[in-house]
């Protein structure tokens, strides 16, 4: 049983060693995450940041621990 796992492990590795030189010979081509992926996330960030930023400063609340007594509704518009 040793010799035959012994001949699996070297196959396994030897696979794994051509897989590692196939890459590395080839040409490196950007793709989408490389070429706009960096202005994707601050795109992202950007829309995420305005519409939390709009919610709250739309709410009118005052911040603390407990709103037991500090929300207190607007008259209503018409």
């Amino acid at each position: 049983m040793f010799p035959v796992a012994r001949a699996a492990q070297s196959l396994v590795a030897r696979g794994i060693q051509h897989t590692a030189v196939r890459r590395a010979h080839r040409k490196h081509e950007p793709d989408f995450h490389d070429k706009y992926g960096t202005m994707v996330l601050l795109a992202g960030a950007a829309v995420f940041s305005a519409v939390w930023g709009y919610v709250f400063t739309g709410l009118n609340i005052e911040w603390g621990f407990s709103p037991v007594g500090r929300i207190t509704p607007r008259e209503w518009r018409e």
